[in-house]
């Protein structure tokens, strides 16, 4: 019988919810966003080592709910619970609107070496002291009509001056529940988990922009999907090199 390697990284993926709502989420299928994200799951379970754990955060309540923040309490549970099953491991967190918003909160636990957000919610006022020496992946659709493209931009400049490494990967023509481009989205998702956690090379221009300095301009920081490589280093740069 084959021997299971003990986990050597995790990816926690986090989906979205509402602004409000104490409920539970529904059940299975009826939970929309949780459904939405079965497809990165499968593509990340498909292309990471056996070494890598793929698991989701369970939330308690429907909405982020004001200063509640319920989401974030949850994911920082999970990332508690899962270094007691496997000690100090590297953690992507990969979250989609609300479940984005949570993980760039949660980015401090000392697991987390990286966030990708897709479509995340990012209001102005949020934190981003917690990303200092994190890679911040934000992807976001062109039309998005239900959160901000231009909020994800100043947060990838606000997190870049707090100290974290940050890029903006635009989706022309994505939109928020990322059906448009599914495809593509489940892609570059995989790509950027696999590339944080130095388990393949990253895209080139993500790595550049990765490594800008702390007062770059967020458009120094964008990169459209569409020139993108996928699987292609940058150039000179070796996987993970500018990384912790």
């Amino acid at each position: 019988m084959t021997q299971r390697r003990p986990p050597g990284a995790a990816v926690l993926l986090l989906h979205g919810g509402r602004e409000t709502g104490t409920g539970a989420p529904p059940p299975g299928p009826f939970n929309l966003p949780a459904v939405r994200m079965r497809p990165f799951a499968r593509a990340l379970g498909r292309a990471l080592p056996g070494d890598v754990l793929v698991r989701a955060v369970r939330y308690g309540h429907r909405g982020w709910n004001g200063t509640r923040a319920d989401p974030l309490h949850d994911a920082v549970r999970a990332l508690d619970a899962l270094r007691a099953e496997a000690g100090e491991i590297p953690v992507v967190l990969l979250g989609h609107s609300m479940g984005g918003r949570a993980a760039l909160q949660a980015a401090g636990h000392s697991l987390v070496r990286a966030v990708v957000g897709l479509a995340p919610w990012c209001p102005d006022g949020d934190p981003v002291g917690q990303l200092a020496d994190r890679d911040v992946v934000l992807v976001h659709g062109t039309d998005d009509r239900v959160t901000s493209p231009a909020a994800s931009a100043a947060l990838t400049a606000r997190a870049r001056r707090a100290g974290a490494r940050t890029c903006l990967v635009s989706v022309h023509g994505g939109d928020h529940a990322m059906l448009r481009r599914a495809p593509s989205w489940h892609r570059l998702g995989t790509a950027l988990v696999a590339g944080l956690l130095d388990r393949a090379p990253l895209p080139g221009p993500v790595a550049d922009a990765l490594g800008l300095p702390p007062g770059a301009p967020a458009e120094d920081g964008t990169v459209d999907l569409d020139a993108l490589r996928p699987g292609g280093a940058a150039s000179g740069a070796a996987p993970g090199g500018n990384r912790r």
